[in-house]
C-alpha cells in the first residue's frame, strides 16, 4: 500500500491545461454563484453524486460510508507529509525567547463612584501610553523574530494583532462574553466516528456567494480525474445542528456587502470526518496561519461545531452535479507537494528561451507556496524574475509579490500623519464656511496637501510594497488564491450561526421565538461592533493580503459611511428625506433605532400599569413611580436579569471596559429587546416579558402588576354609561363630539372626564379632571408616533428620529390640532369665572386627555388612527421648511461653523438675562444673545427660555449675512424641494411671525420632564419649539365643505384672536371638518 501511494506521488506533473473562457469553464462544472434569487432552480443542483472510491470507501449496514485501510493510510500520509510538517521544521530550530504580553487596559472592576473626570482622564491618558508601549514591544519583537521570512511581511502571532495583544480583558473577565468566544449554552457535541461521513448525524450545508465579485477568477484551482475537470466553487458546511430560523449572513468585503447563503442538500459518500479535518487544518493551521480560529479545536472525546469541505465539482447532464471523493483532493495535494524550483532544475531554466519560461511562469503566477517553518509561511507568486541569475550560478529565481502593509506601518497608521489629516480636514472645512477665502488661506491649505502627500509617498510608510524572495525552500501547494477567499468568509458565517445558536438559550429564557431572528440581533448588537473576520482581525487581513487575491475590483467607499450621523451637513441631509409610502427596513445596524423605539414602549408599559394599579394617585406621583422604573440604573438591573450582557455583540476593544459604559449599554439594550419584542410580537408579548423581568421572582407582585382593574368610572357602570345621556347636559355637550369624530364611547363619562379642566374638582360625573388621562395620553401618543417613525423612516439614527418626534408631539402642533378640531368648545367648566384655556399648554394637554379617554375606551388601535389622520400629514411641512430645527440649536451650529483652526474650545452663544418685569405670574423677561462678546439680538418672553429662543431667533434674521450655513441650507431646501409653495426657505412672513409670536407669549414655560442622561432616563415629554402656520394648514384642506365653515367663521375667530380670549358659543359647531371626516371614516371601518 505505501510503495503504491508512493508511485502515485512520484508521478510527473499534470500537463497544463489549455486556457478556456472562464464562463465556459463555470458552465462546464455547474458552480452555484447566487446573484439576485437565492431559489434560482438553475443555480441549485437538481441532484448531486459523488466520484467513485470503492477502493477507499465502504457502504456499512446503516448506509454510511467508512474509509479501507488505503483510505486510512492515505490520511496518515497526508498527516505526516503536509500537517505535521513545519512542527518538525520548528521543534529543529532553538526555541525563541517568550515575552508575555501586559494585559492591562481595561477598566472592568473598578468602582466609579469614587472616580472623578480628572481621574478618568489619567486612566485614557495611562491606558495610551500603554497601548503605544505594547505597539512598539510587538514591533521589535516581530522585526527581529529569526524565522521572519521578509522585513515587508507580517505574520501571525497566538492572541496578539498587528499593534498588541488582542485582548486586554482581567483574566475574570475573559471568561463571560461573545467577544471572547464564550457562547451562552454552547455544549461541544459527542465525537464523530472520525473514519466514516457520518450521515445519519450530520446536516451538509452548500455554501454559496452573493455577489461573486472577487470570487470568481480566470485560474481556479482545478483538479484532473478520470479525464475529467473538476474546478473549486467553495465549501459545505457539516453541522452537528440544523440551522433553523437564522437570517442571511451579510458582511462588508473590499467596499461590497457581501451575502452568504447556505442550502441543505445531501451528505456527499465518499468522505470521511478525519480526511475533512485534516484538510480544515491544513488550510487554516499551515497555509493561512489563523491560529486564533478556536471552532476548529474541541475538548477530548467531543467534535468542532461544523466541519468545512472543499467542493471540487463538475457538471452533469439534467442538472446534475459531481463532487470529487476527499481521497482525491488529498491526492492532489500531495502530489503537488514538491519544491517549486528544484535544485536539479535551475540549469534547465536557464536555457530556457522567452516563450518557454514565460509559460512556465504562468504555471505557477497565482498559486500559493509555502516555506515550512517560516513567518508567514505562505505567500501567492504574482511574478518569477531570472533577470538577476548570471549563467553557472546556483541561484534560486525570484518570487515577486506585491503584497500592502498593514495599517499600523503604514501612513494611515501613523500618528503624525493622523494629526496633519485632521488639521487638513478642519481647515478645508472652515474654509467652506468663509465669506471670502484670502490667498494666505489658499498657500496653508496647499501646504497642508503637500505635506500629507510627502508623508504618503515616503518609503517607508507605503502601504503597496513589493516582495522579493529566493524562490529558495519553497513548495508548491496546488491551490489557488479563490481557495483563500473562500475560506476567508468561512469563520465569518460560522461565527454568525454560533451567534443565533446562543440566541436559542435567550429565547428560551423569556419565553418567545421570533419570527424575524434579526429583530432579536439588531437589539443585541451595540454601535460600536462591525461584522469582519469572524476571528483576529489582523491575522484575516494578513493572511488575506499574503495568499488572496492580488486584483480585487473594489466597490464604493461610501458603503462604510452611507449611515454616519455624525455632521451637520449629513443631519441636513437625512432629516429632508420625506418618510417611505410602506414600511421598509433599516440598513442601520445597529440596536439605537430600536432603542429609540423601545424607549416609548418601556413608559408606556410602565404607565399603563401605574394608571390602572394607582387610581387615586395625582399625575405628578404617577411620573415620579415612573421616573423610578424607566431610569437607566433599574433597566440595567433589568436587564442583568436576562443575562443580557452575555449575549450582546460589541467591538472587542475599549468601548465598554469601564463598567458605566457597561451598564448604559446593558440599559440601552434592554430597551432595544422591548422594541425587537413590540415589532416582532405586539405590545401584550413586550408587556409580558417586561412584567416577567420586574416581578417574575415575586409572584405576588406579578399577579400585581399584571392583573389590572379596570377604571373607576368603568367599574362603575360595566356594561357602558350611554343611558345617562339624557340626564346630564354635560353628556349631551361632548356627544356632539362623537357625533362630528364618527367614533361612539361606550362611557362615554371617559370622554367628559378627557375635557374637565384642572379646576374641575370632584364629581359624581367624571370623579375628578383630566390630569391623569393627560398623564396616559402623553405617552400613548409618543408610543404611536414612535412606531410610525420607525417604521416609515428607515434612514433615520436615533437622533433624527427624536427631532422628528419632537416637532409632532409638542405644545404647538397639539394646541394646533386642539383648534382644528375645535376642542375648547367642548371643555366642562362648573365656575363662571373659568376662562376657556390660553395657553398652547393648555390645549396640547386637551389632546393628549382625549387620547388616554380614547385608549381606555377603544384601545391603541383608535388611538392610531387619531394621529394618523390629525398628525401625521404635518410632518411633511415640517421637514420642507426645516422646523424641526429650533432657533437655539440653529444659532449654535451657525456659530461652530465659524471656528477658527488654533480654537481648541470653539465659541458658542452666550444668553445673558438682561431684565425681567411683572408679576411672578405674568412676568416677562429680557434676554441677549452675545457672539464672540458681541451682541446679536434681543428676544423677550414669559419665561428665560421662550426669550432665548425669540432672541436667537431674531439673531438669524437680522445677522444672517454672518452665517454662510444659513444660506447653504436654503439653497438645499430650495434644490431638494423645487416646488415653489410658501415658507419652502424656511422662513416666516411677518404676519404669519407675529400669531406664532402671539402663541408664544401664551405659552409661557414649556413643560418638560428632561432629565440628566447619565442618571435618569430621557423622558418622552421633552418638548422643541414649532413654527406652525395654522392658515397654511387651514389652506391645504381639499373638502369645500371645511371651506365653507372656515368663511362663516372667519369674523368671529379674527374677532378673539384680537381680544387673545375665545368666547364660547351656544351651539359649538366643530371645525377642521376634513380631519373629522377622515377620522370618522376610518373609525367606522374600524368598529
Amino acid at each position: 500500500m505505501r510503495d503504491e501511494l508512493s508511485t502515485l506521488l512520484d508521478k510527473d506533473e499534470p500537463e497544463n491545461e489549455v486556457e478556456i473562457d472562464l464562463t465556459q469553464r463555470l458552465h462546464h462544472s455547474g458552480i452555484p454563484y447566487l446573484d439576485d434569487d437565492l431559489r434560482d432552480e438553475s443555480a441549485i443542483p437538481a441532484w448531486t453524486r459523488s466520484s467513485t472510491a470503492d477502493i477507499y470507501f465502504e457502504m456499512t449496514e446503516n448506509k454510511e460510508r467508512v474509509t479501507t485501510q488505503r483510505m486510512q493510510n492515505l490520511q496518515n500520509k497526508f498527516e505526516h507529509d503536509l500537517y505535521r510538517r513545519a512542527a518538525r521544521v520548528v521543534a529543529g530550530l532553538p526555541s525563541p525567547k517568550k515575552t508575555k504580553a501586559e494585559p492591562a487596559g481595561c477598566q472592568r472592576g473598578k468602582e466609579e463612584s469614587s472616580s472623578s473626570d480628572s481621574e478618568d482622564e489619567e486612566d485614557e491618558e495611562e491606558l495610551n501610553e500603554k497601548l503605544q508601549s505594547s505597539w512598539e514591544d510587538a514591533r521589535r519583537k516581530r522585526f527581529s523574530d529569526p524565522r521572519r521570512l521578509h522585513e515587508k511581511l507580517w505574520f501571525n502571532e497566538p492572541e496578539e494583532m498587528n499593534d498588541g495583544p488582542i485582548c486586554r480583558c482581567s483574566l475574570k473577565n475573559r471568561q463571560t462574553g461573545i467577544r471572547h468566544n464564550q457562547y451562552p449554552g454552547y455544549k461541544a457535541p459527542n465525537k464523530c466516528n472520525m473514519e466514516s461521513n457520518n450521515k445519519q448525524q450530520l446536516f451538509h450545508y452548500q455554501l454559496t456567494i452573493s455577489p461573486a465579485t472577487n470570487f470568481l477568477t480566470k485560474a481556479p484551482t482545478t483538479i484532473e480525474y478520470d479525464d475529467h475537470e473538476y474546478i473549486f466553487e467553495g465549501y459545505s458546511l457539516l453541522s452537528h445542528y440544523k440551522i433553523q430560523n437564522v437570517p442571511v449572513c451579510k458582511v462588508i468585503r473590499f467596499n461590497i456587502e457581501y451575502t452568504i447563503h447556505w442550502i441543505e442538500s445531501e451528505l456527499p459518500d465518499n468522505l470521511s470526518i478525519r480526511s475533512v479535518d485534516l484538510f480544515s487544518d491544513y488550510l487554516y493551521r499551515e497555509l493561512l496561519e489563523l491560529v486564533d480560529l478556536d471552532w476548529l479545536d474541541a475538548p477530548d472525546g467531543h467534535c468542532p461545531a461544523y466541519h468545512i469541505m472543499p467542493r471540487f465539482v463538475r457538471s452533469l447532464p439534467d442538472n446534475g452535479k459531481e463532487i470529487l471523493s476527499m481521497n482525491e483532493v488529498l491526492l492532489y495535494l500531495l502530489r503537488w507537494n514538491k519544491p517549486l524550483v528544484a535544485e536539479k532544475d535551475l540549469s534547465l531554466l536557464l536555457k530556457y528561451d522567452t516563450n518557454q519560461w514565460q509559460k512556465f511562469v504562468d504555471d505557477v503566477r497565482g498559486t500559493i507556496v509555502t516555506y515550512p517553518g517560516k513567518r508567514p509561511s505562505s505567500l501567492r507568486i504574482d511574478q518569477l524574475d531570472r533577470s538577476k541569475i548570471s549563467r553557472g550560478s546556483t541561484d534560486y529565481p525570484l518570487i515577486v509579490h506585491f503584497g500592502i502593509r498593514p495599517v499600523q506601518l503604514s501612513y494611515a497608521g501613523d500618528p503624525k500623519y493622523q494629526k496633519l489629516w485632521k488639521q487638513y480636514m478642519k481647515f478645508k472645512h472652515l474654509l467652506s464656511n468663509k465669506q471670502k477665502v484670502s490667498d494666505a488661506d489658499k498657500q496653508r491649505l496647499k501646504a497642508l496637501e503637500d505635506l500629507l502627500q510627502e508623508l504618503r509617498l515616503a518609503d517607508s510608510m507605503k502601504r503597496e510594497v513589493t516582495v522579493e524572495l529566493s524562490s529558495e525552500g519553497f513548495y508548491r501547494t496546488g491551490l489557488h488564491a479563490d481557495v483563500t477567499q473562500h475560506a476567508l468568509l468561512v469563520p465569518v458565517l460560522v461565527s454568525h450561526l454560533r451567534f443565533h445558536q446562543c440566541l436559542d438559550v435567550l429565547e428560551e429564557r423569556i419565553q418567545y421565538k421570533f419570527n424575524n431572528r434579526i429583530l432579536l440581533q439588531l437589539a443585541l448588537t451595540h454601535p460600536s461592533f462591525r461584522i469582519k473576520f469572524g476571528t483576529n482581525p489582523d491575522h484575516a487581513r494578513n493572511s488575506l493580503t499574503n495568499c488572496g487575491m492580488r486584483q480585487l475590483d473594489y466597490g464604493d467607499r461610501k458603503i462604510h459611511y452611507q449611515h454616519r450621523k455624525r455632521g451637520i451637513n449629513t443631519l441636513f441631509h437625512i432629516m429632508s428625506k420625506m418618510g417611505q409610502k410602506e414600511e421598509v427596513q433599516s440598513e442601520i445596524f445597529h440596536y439605537e433605532r430600536l432603542e429609540f423605539l423601545g424607549d416609548a414602549i418601556v413608559e408606556f408599559i410602565t404607565s399603563i400599569h401605574l394608571f390602572f394599579m394607582f387610581p387615586g394617585v395625582e399625575e405628578g406621583g404617577l411620573t415620579m413611580y415612573r421616573i423610578a422604573i424607566v431610569q437607566n440604573p433599574h433597566l440595567t438591573k433589568l436587564a442583568g436579569k436576562l443575562n443580557l450582557q452575555d449575549f450582546m455583540l460589541y467591538a472587542h476593544g475599549p468601548d465598554l471596559c469601564r463598567d458605566k459604559d457597561l451598564r448604559h449599554a446593558m440599559a440601552n439594550c434592554f430597551e432595544a429587546l422591548m422594541g425587537a419584542l413590540f415589532i416582532d410580537g405586539g405590545i401584550d408579548v413586550a408587556d409580558r416579558v417586561f412584567a416577567d423581568a420586574l416581578f417574575g421572582e415575586d409572584n405576588a407582585l406579578f399577579q400585581a402588576w399584571t392583573n389590572l382593574p379596570q377604571h373607576p368610572l368603568q367599574e362603575d357602570e360595566p356594561d357602558g354609561d350611554r343611558h345617562w345621556l339624557t340626564h346630564s347636559l354635560h353628556l349631551q355637550k361632548v356627544a356632539k363630539f362623537e357625533d362630528a369624530i364618527g367614533v361612539q364611547f361606550n362611557h362615554i363619562r371617559l370622554l367628559a372626564k378627557a375635557f374637565s379642566l384642572r379646576s374641575v374638582g370632584y364629581n359624581n360625573l367624571t370623579m375628578g379632571h383630566n390630569q391623569r388621562l393627560e398623564f396616559l395620553g402623553d405617552t400613548i401618543i409618543q408610543l404611536i408616533t414612535s412606531e410610525y417613525l420607525f417604521k416609515y423612516f428607515p434612514d433615520h439614527h436615533e437622533g433624527h428620529l427624536s427631532l422628528l418626534r419632537s416637532s409632532l408631539v409638542n405644545n404647538f402642533t397639539q394646541s394646533v390640532v386642539c383648534e382644528d378640531l375645535g376642542m375648547m368648545d367642548f371643555v366642562i367648566n362648573y365656575e363662571r369665572k373659568v376662562s376657556q384655556p390660553k395657553r398652547a399648554k393648555d390645549r396640547a394637554d386637551l389632546v393628549e386627555a382625549f387620547l388616554g379617554a380614547l385608549y381606555v375606551d377603544k384601545g391603541l388601535a383608535f388611538c392610531k388612527i387619531f394621529c394618523q389622520v390629525c398628525f401625521y400629514p404635518r410632518l411633511k411641512e415640517f421637514i420642507k421648511n426645516a422646523l424641526w430645527n429650533d432657533p437655539k440649536s440653529q444659532l449654535q451650529q451657525c456659530c461652530l461653523t465659524l471656528r477658527g483652526l488654533e480654537e481648541e474650545d470653539p465659541d458658542i452663544p452666550i444668553y445673558k438675562v438682561l431684565e425681567f418685569t411683572g408679576p411672578t405670574n405674568t412676568r416677562k423677561y429680557t434676554v441677549a444673545v452675545y457672539f464672540k462678546r458681541h451682541r446679536l439680538a434681543v428676544g423677550q418672553g414669559h419665561s428665560i427660555q421662550q426669550a432665548e429662543m425669540n432672541a436667537a431667533q431674531s439673531a438669524l434674521k437680522q445677522k444672517s449675512k454672518l452665517f454662510p450655513l444659513i444660506r447653504r441650507q436654503r439653497k438645499f431646501l430650495q434644490a431638494k424641494f423645487k416646488k415653489g409653495s410658501k415658507g419652502s426657505d424656511g422662513e416666516l412672513d411677518e404676519g404669519e411671525e407675529e400669531d406664532v409670536e402671539e402663541d408664544q407669549d401664551e405659552e409661557g414655560k414649556k413643560k418638560s420632564y428632561s432629565r440628566s442622561p447619565s442618571t435618569e432616563r430621557k423622558d418622552s415629554r421633552s418638548r422643541h419649539r414649532e413654527r406652525f402656520d395654522n392658515r397654511s394648514s387651514e389652506s391645504r384642506q381639499s373638502s369645500s365643505r371645511r371651506r365653507e365653515d372656515d368663511r362663516r367663521r372667519s369674523t368671529s375667530r379674527e374677532r378673539s384672536r384680537d381680544s387673545r380670549s375665545r368666547s364660547r358659543r351656544p351651539s359649538p359647531e366643530p371645525r377642521g371638518r376634513n380631519s373629522f371626516d377622515s377620522f370618522r371614516e376610518k373609525s367606522i371601518n374600524r368598529h
